[in-house]
């Protein structure tokens, strides 16, 4: 005799679920009726992520009949109560919000994405997109979605249609410089490729790459042309890099791909304009610039050490000495200093300019 493993106990950690029903070898129908009840239950939320925990453990049998009790609770609506008795719960700038309401949105909810982890899991492609209507299809994201799993399917051709019924929202061109989410482009990217369709493809990398200086569409886009082809290229892509209009995001990528030359004079060029409250980009690209760029990696420094001081930022100082440290470290390796200050003199100023701001000096120990 086996032993039904419990869905519903809160003590057992959710991973573990999976592998005991394989092990008890469960019953796959009793399995089904106990997963839905946990994903119907009270808790909601609690168990998002347990039909592909259980998958393996239902198998064909048991999917097949938590789907069909899911399709079941779809059918049946949640009873509204007659105007007198509906508890209001909340305010919305629509109007009131009835706990009603809120259980058949729970209801809708559950069914549409256990549906979709069923079809996932039987390797149903279309009833995962039948989860979603004709405008949410339209969504980039969820366009890219749908897209890689028809590829699976060896659907390609209506991959591609998907991708283009898609509305991508940002400015006329597409090119928002914010828009970042770039999963429709790379489902875009495997689809072409999948064609056999590579130059469109390289044009989308080359796209990506161009509009949010992306370094990994870059390498992908360099690793698919021919030898020497792809070192003109990459100066190529370099020189756009460094001429950028979003030079701190230039900075940034120059650092990590890395073209260190480049990314000084990307410093010496913005001398001026470093934002010193950007430290999650200046720190490492003064790390990275230190040894064979120490005025450059001065100048990151001194910048993050003057917004500090000049914007009152003290729990920012103890980083700030630190940072006025490697300065003084930087000083002896640089030879010229040209027109930016010397280490003595800018150390001078900030104590003429901020010598009351004694738990500066104090980190500076």
């Amino acid at each position: 005799m086996t032993t039904e493993p419990s869905v519903t106990s809160s003590a057992r950690p959710l991973g573990a679920l999976g592998d005991l029903a394989v092990t008890a070898k469960a019953d796959p129908k009793p399995l089904a009726d106990r997963a839905f009840n946990a994903l119907t239950g009270p808790d909601y939320g609690q168990f998002d992520g347990l039909i592909p925990i259980l998958a393996p453990a239902l198998g064909a049998t048991g999917l097949e009949h938590l789907k069909q009790r899911m399709i079941i609770l779809s059918e049946t609506p949640v009873k509204r109560p007659a105007e007198r008795d509906r508890k209001q719960i909340g305010w919305s700038s629509s109007g009131p919000i009835y706990a009603d309401e809120i259980r058949e949105q729970s209801r809708v909810s559950v069914v549409r994405l256990a549906l979709k982890d069923i079809a996932e899991a039987q390797g149903d492609v279309d009833a995962f997109i039948a989860q979603y209507d004709g405008e949410t299809r339209k969504v980039p994201g969820i366009a890219a979605e749908i897209a890689l799993r028809l590829v699976t399917a060896e659907r390609a051709e209506e991959a591609l249609k998907i991708l283009d019924a898609a509305e991508r929202r940002g400015s006329e061109d597409g090119r928002t410089w914010m828009w970042r989410d770039l999963a429709w482009e790379d489902a875009r990217i495997t689809v072409l490729d999948t064609l056999g369709r590579r130059e469109e493809a390289q044009r989308v990398r080359w796209d990506c790459f161009d509009r949010v200086l992306s370094a990994e569409h870059l390498r992908a886009y360099l690793k698919q042309l021919p030898d020497f082809d792809d070192v003109e290229a990459e100066e190529k892509a370099l020189d756009h890099v460094e001429h950028h209009d979003h030079w701190l995001s230039a900075l940034r990528f120059l650092t990590d791909w890395p073209a260190l030359d480049r990314a000084a004079k990307v410093v010496f060029d913005h001398a001026k304009e470093l934002d010193g409250d950007r430290y999650e980009t200046l720190t490492p690209a003064a790390r990275l610039l230190a040894e064979k760029h120490p005025l450059a990696a001065t100048l990151t420094l001194r910048a993050m050490i003057d917004f500090a001081l000049t914007q009152g930022r003290s729990s920012r100082y103890k980083h700030a000495a630190r940072h006025l440290l490697e300065c003084a470290s930087l000083s002896l390796t640089i030879r010229d200093f040209g027109e930016v200050e010397t280490h003595e003199a800018y150390e001078a100023r900030l104590r003429r300019e901020h010598g009351r701001k004694s738990s500066f000096w104090s980190a500076l120990g």
